[in-house]
């Protein structure tokens, strides 16, 4: 996490009226939206995948992942590709957002845990809230707690299947 004497940076970005934030030093790169292969059997909210410089990563709607109503993409529609842990690995994932929005320097004590909503909502990956220029709240969100273990091996599993179509396709051609 970048703890500067200035706070850390977050970019922000919307799903409908609503402004989110994931740590700026987790984000490598940002992609105009750019249609997926689709994976079959997979939750609707994940796309597909894209090869990003020869690195198969999946797609997730993020709107679609926090039960938003989807949305036709616009010019606007950007992927976020953000570096996710899980233990001791490290993968990419890209997250379809509405359109980006800033970068915002919080101090630690500007980001308000999350409210507890019950045992039955699952609220672990908001980081907190941040307030900017007491009008408007960001969400900040943890891209580890966001993606879930099921999201992970679904990845896994694209990144096999992505891996193995283009494998097989690379052997068709050389044997023609």
């Amino acid at each position: 996490m970048q703890a500067t004497a200035d706070g850390e940076q977050y970019l922000t970005f919307t799903l409908g009226d609503e402004e989110y934030g994931v740590d700026i030093l987790r984000v490598q790169e940002i992609k105009g939206w750019q249609r997926a292969t689709p994976i079959p059997n997979t939750p609707h909210y994940v796309k597909g995948v894209i090869n990003l410089r020869g690195t198969i990563v999946p797609v997730i709607d993020l709107r679609e992942r926090f039960g938003m109503a989807a949305q036709e993409y616009s010019k606007f529609t950007v992927v976020v590709m953000v570096k996710v842990i899980s233990g001791v690995r490290e993968r990419i994932m890209g997250l379809v957002v509405d359109a980006l929005s800033e970068v915002y320097t919080f101090q630690t004590e500007q980001i308000r845990p999350a409210p507890e909503f019950g045992a039955h909502i699952r609220t672990d990956f908001i980081r907190g809230l941040a307030t900017v220029d007491d009008s408007k709240m960001v969400i900040v969100l943890d891209v580890d707690e966001l993606l879930s273990d099921e999201d992970l091996a679904i990845a896994d599993d694209q990144s096999r299947v992505a891996e193995a179509v283009r494998t097989a396709a690379r052997v068709s051609k050389e044997s023609e």
